[in-house]
């Protein structure tokens, strides 16, 4: 919120994907480490960082995005590999419910950022700052009631 009121006067000078450099990728991936604190938001943080660097609302949204799809795929793949190691293994219906789950997942998370996307045209994050504090209120009230 602090951040969102500190920018809003300011111009973005890197308007499109194809005006992030090499060198851009590679601060606006070094933020995505704040995600290693529990409770932080890989996407807030890469998106926190690329709007400190200059990047539009909409080109930091879609640039964490696209950042993530490495991420998550590597995630996966090791997960599934140290079960697999582990000697378990899946059965074919265990195979079906994760494919099932996997292309369910792809496709809401489609639909996810097509409307964030398009919200982060005309709106700021603060609304997404604000349900942070209201939920992390509420999870304190509720652990320590």
């Amino acid at each position: 919120i602090i951040l969102e009121n500190y920018l809003k006067n300011k111009n973005a000078h890197i308007t499109t994907l194809a005006d992030i450099t090499y060198q851009t990728a590679l601060l606006i991936g070094l933020f995505q480490v704040l995600s290693i604190v529990p409770g932080t938001s890989r996407s807030g943080a890469t998106i926190l960082g690329a709007l400190l660097i200059g990047t539009s609302r909409y080109v930091a949204t879609e640039f964490s995005f696209f950042l993530a799809i490495p991420t998550m795929v590597g995630v996966s793949i090791l997960k599934i590999g140290k079960y697999l190691w582990q000697g378990n293994g899946f059965s074919g219906e265990q195979w079906a419910v994760l494919m099932t789950g996997s292309i369910v997942s792809f496709l809401v998370a489609i639909v996810a950022i097509k409307w964030l996307l398009k919200f982060v045209q005309t709106h700021d994050f603060k609304p997404f700052g604000w349900y942070r504090i209201a939920l992390g209120a509420i999870v304190l009230l509720v652990m320590f009631i």
